[in-house]
């Protein structure tokens, strides 16, 4: 493992401080989701996973990292969850919750059958995609649904997830609030839909998926482009929706962009770390595997003819996929894909993705008119500052140019964006 330095005395790794909050990052997602398999409940499992890390903090230096931190978090979480209730009970259905979760201990975590009011597990065998529809609960408002699901499943931070949304960090923390309150006070259950009801709760797994992937693609803050973690598991996510759910064609429409979306990543850095735009990789680097599935997948979308958003968007991965260089791009064919994704429903970001192409189609005045009319909508994203930055390079503007970068410059997070940005900007004649 990296940042281990020798062995400890109890056969763990050496502690290094660093390597506590590698773990978190690492591992407190999946440990999260089966703690509210085992104890039903999201609040309490919150609870458990934040004692266990602070038993780490005090145990690890002096007996390093075990060998497999992940199962020792969980376990010390379940451990702590049922002293917690031993603490709490004074009533006797305190004490019979105590005693099924001390049974749980000497039996196993996965038992189904000792979990109450959880459904069918077998249904979605996965903790973590399992975690994923069980927070997708219709009586929670969509964005809800998806931004609580990135907090406890992708264990992204609220600034991440305000973010991904394009809203304050105030706006999305009290979005946050609001939902964990409406699950506690109308006493929704973190029960396992049926098979009937997975179809219901397909979007906003989708859609959850879908940002994890993209926080992973490109991370929201930090000194890398990339949070591969974050991508591998949004993508192993969306194999396992897509075998769930064979039938469903968005969820093969996602898991097809995600592959091809994957194929690229290792052209998109250079060796220092650097942002590599794509009319600038070295597209020998795209892994040929992945595109060949991700194209086999939206060829099976096609003939289900059942089009929508992310079958859309994964057909347009898949012309860029295509094009064994930047000029050879079918620009023509990414727009009218554009256009029928628009026509599902307005997006100012893939409004904004089709101003791109436009321009590339076009020319870049016609591509800067299409961003200029939709900038009003994302006045904070720092892509559209960057893109229009391009396009006033290209059409002799410079001082306009600096400025729009400089504006992009202040939006982003991201010290890889942040240099790609600056250099561009100090290039500009």
């Amino acid at each position: 493992m990296r940042g281990t330095r020798g062995r400890a005395s109890g056969g763990g790794d050496t502690f290094d401080p660093a390597r506590l909050a590698e773990v978190y990052r690492a591992e407190a997602p999946r440990c999260l989701a089966t703690l509210v398999r085992v104890l039903g409940d999201v609040d309490r499992a919150e609870e458990a996973l934040a004692d266990a890390f602070a038993v780490a903090a005090e145990r690890w230096p002096a007996s390093g990292v075990p060998p497999n931190p992940g199962g020792w978090i969980t376990t010390t979480a379940r451990n702590r969850a049922i002293d917690r209730i031993r603490r709490e009970s004074t009533r006797g259905a305190r004490q019979a919750e105590a005693h099924g979760l001390l049974d749980l201990r000497r039996h196993s975590a996965g038992d189904a059958s000792m979990i109450d009011d959880l459904g069918d597990l077998d249904v979605v065998p996965d903790d973590q995609l399992r975690l994923i529809f069980l927070c997708c609960h219709p009586a929670l408002a969509r964005e809800a649904q998806v931004a609580l699901t990135l907090r406890l499943v992708a264990g992204l931070a609220t600034p991440e997830i305000a973010r991904a949304f394009l809203v304050s960090e105030a706006t999305m923390a009290q979005r946050l609030v609001r939902a964990k309150n409406k699950i506690r006070h109308n006493r929704i259950a973190y029960r396992v839909p049926s098979p009937a009801e997975l179809p219901d709760r397909l979007p906003p797994v989708l859609a959850t998926i879908y940002l994890v992937y993209n926080e992973g693609h490109t991370a929201s803050a930090g000194p890398d482009l990339l949070r591969t973690d974050l991508a591998a598991e949004a993508v192993r996510l969306a194999r396992l929706l897509a075998d769930l759910m064979p039938d469903e064609p968005e969820a093969v429409g996602l898991l097809a962009l995600l592959l091809l979306s994957e194929a690229r990543r290792p052209a998109r850095t250079g060796p220092d770390g650097s942002l590599v735009r794509l009319a600038d990789q070295d597209r020998t680097r795209w892994d040929r595997d992945l595109i060949a599935e991700g194209h086999d997948l939206v060829r099976r979308c096609i003939r289900r003819n059942a089009p929508g958003p992310y079958q859309f968007q994964a057909a347009i991965a898949a012309v860029h996929a295509d094009a064994p260089s930047a000029a050879a791009t079918d620009w023509a064919q990414i727009v009218t894909l554009y256009d029928q994704l628009l026509a599902l429903g307005r997006n100012p970001v893939v409004a904004l993705n089709r101003a791109v192409a436009l321009a590339e189609r076009d020319g870049p005045e016609a591509g800067l008119a299409a961003i200029d009319a939709v900038a009003a909508e994302l006045p904070r994203y720092h892509l559209l500052h960057a893109a229009r930055a391009e396009l006033l390079v290209r059409l002799g503007r410079p001082d306009e140019a600096r400025s729009a970068f400089d504006q992009a410059l202040t939006l982003t997070a991201n010290e890889a964006e942040r240099r790609h940005l600056r250099l561009r900007r100090d290039a500009v004649a």
